[in-house]
């Protein structure tokens, strides 16, 4: 195949195909599209079709970008049969069953991919249902897709193929500009499930208790500055998304399953020791946790520039100031502003630790944008010592909080048994409760949280415009 690019003329051009056309999907086309390439082919259900055709009009979108080169088709089997690149844009829970309807009609020699987060039962679509004479090179966009692409990191697999194929899938993706990572099936899950199971247990647990405590916690005068503020933007953001994005990875990657219990474990032990007052029992745990999984990274000279810099940083993407209240512009920025056990970055390290999971060793390798900065959070809390021993006083001493961790536990443990039950049904009930509670205040979270990951992440001063 000679050397390719999007300015090769239109009948050297290969022809991209994505079956699925959610959030992700859409995304990639955009991309796709706005990077040259000029042979787009892309479905959705069946009965979508028409609403689709519509929507990929720029006229009838929100971004009012054209999509040059895309083409609509009716179903996969018309994309499938002409397209020599094949991306599954559909949910984990639905590969199986979508692979098994369209993968027989896959142009012969084409390569095919999926952009699933959970990758085994993709790995299994893949081997069942396609001919033996495709190739199978899967990708992973470790960002969502109101996040920009360039940078982030994007996971090629080239399962089934040769180097050739894997080199078709990179030209394809080379306007997306992410940075490639080169992993097996296996490495993949393992490794999203140790970056994200626990992430994702902190904060929708959080939301949960939230949700049962019948407040937006901004509001209340506790959680409006620093680092409460990224925990706030950061639930806030989670729950504002599609809830398979996280049940997929909870439910199917066996890793993730594994975590969840043991962070709701690591909830329950902390909050024994906290109501019995036990603060050299909390203190010995918590430092244990820290030593495992931060200390190395220091001693060995790993990490030298903290994510998080300053509270004072944070406190401008504050929810509270567009809700009326008020934090004091004065109040220098100490371990010892406002009391709070942070009992869910507690139990999200010493379920780290417990597992000895080193989560540094995969932040620059397969790091969603959300992880670094719940990385950071728990960086900025775990190295100063004086920092740390107030969350540890007040966990054993203040009551101030003590109805909110007593929420964050039940929220944990019930976070756990809904993934133990393997029900998506269950866990998109359980998520769609607390997201209808948040829901009016998503849009403004989400420009604020654009705007926090872009200050944080790229170093960079916050503008007025969406990061």
């Amino acid at each position: 195949m000679p050397e390719l690019s999007p300015k090769s003329p239109v009948d050297e051009q290969p022809v991209i195909g994505i079956i699925g056309m959610g959030e992700m999907g859409r995304m990639y086309a955009k991309h796709l599209s706005a990077g040259g390439w000029k042979k787009i082919y892309v479905c959705d259900r069946e009965e979508k079709y028409e609403q689709l055709k519509e929507d990929m009009k720029a006229g009838s979108r929100n971004d009012q970008i054209d999509l040059q080169g895309v083409t609509v088709f009716k179903n996969g089997h018309f994309v499938s049969r002409c397209s020599d690149f094949i991306m599954y844009s559909v949910e984990a829970e639905f590969i199986d069953k979508v692979v098994k309807e369209y993968g027989p009609s896959t142009k012969v020699s084409a390569v095919v991919s999926g952009q699933t987060s959970v990758k085994d039962p993709e790995r299994q679509a893949f081997e069942k249902h396609l001919p033996q004479d495709v190739h199978i090179v899967s990708v992973h966009s470790l960002h969502g897709p109101a996040i920009s692409p360039e940078g982030q990191p994007l996971c090629i697999i080239q399962h089934r193929g040769p180097d050739e194929a894997r080199r078709l899938v990179e030209t394809i993706l080379a306007p997306f500009k992410s940075r490639y990572v080169y992993l097996s099936y296996e490495e993949h899950d393992l490794i999203t499930a140790n970056t994200q199971a626990v992430t994702h247990a902190a904060f929708l647990s959080m939301g949960t208790a939230w949700n049962c405590s019948g407040y937006f916690p901004w509001e209340e005068g506790t959680y409006v500055r620093g680092i409460e503020t990224i925990k706030v933007n950061i639930m806030l953001r989670i729950y504002s998304n599609q809830y398979h994005v996280y049940a997929g990875l909870a439910i199917l990657n066996p890793s993730a399953k594994v975590q969840i219990h043991q962070f709701a474990q690591s909830a329950t032990d902390l909050f024994k020791l906290m109501i019995k007052g036990d603060e050299e029992g909390l203190r010995t745990r918590v430092y244990r946790a820290r030593d495992i999984v931060f200390d190395d990274e220091y001693r060995e000279g790993i990490r030298k520039q903290p994510i998080i810099l300053s509270e004072k940083m944070l406190d401008r993407f504050s929810l509270a100031r567009k809700s009326g209240s008020t934090t004091t512009e004065s109040e220098d920025d100490t371990a010892t502003q406002g009391s709070n056990s942070h009992l869910a970055l507690l139990t999200m390290v010493d379920c780290w630790a417990e597992l000895s999971i080193r989560p540094f060793q995969h932040l620059e390798l397969l790091a969603t944008p959300i992880f670094r900065l719940l990385i950071g959070v728990a960086e900025y809390l775990f190295r100063d010592p004086a920092r740390l021993d107030a969350a540890i006083h007040t966990a054993a001493h203040d009551p101030t909080h003590r109805s909110d961790d007593v929420e964050y536990v039940i929220a944990a443990r019930g976070w756990s048994q809904c993934v133990s039950f393997g029900s998506f049904e269950l866990y998109e009930r359980r998520f769609k409760e607390t997201a209808a509670f948040f829901e009016p205040r998503f849009e403004e979270a989400n420009k604020l949280g654009a705007q926090m990951i872009k200050a944080i992440l790229e170093g960079e001063p916050s503008g007025n415009n969406q990061g």
